[in-house]
């Protein structure tokens, strides 16, 4: 599975995308999985309230199953302007 991290993501875990192997589950269970890797990931994934997620391109949340995904993207929300 692909992992993309955009924005102030990418800047904190320091890539813009990784191949993972995972057993999680759903979205949640991926960001366990993530998190766990390093303090790098940690820090960027520790406030999810400020992180929006899309599977496959398509907006997500937390609790999406992942079974047959090919990527998931991690991004700040957007703001208008």
């Amino acid at each position: 599975m692909d992992v993309l991290y955009f924005a102030w993501l990418r800047e904190r875990i320091g890539e813009p995308k990784e191949r993972i192997e995972t057993s999680a589950g759903t979205v949640r269970e991926l960001v366990s999985e993530l998190a766990a890797r390093g303090d790098r990931h940690a820090a960027a994934l520790s406030d999810l309230s400020a992180v929006r997620v899309a599977v496959d391109q398509e907006l997500a949340d937390l609790d999406a199953p992942l079974q047959g995904v090919r990527e998931v993207a991690f991004f700040p929300p957007m703001t208008g302007g």
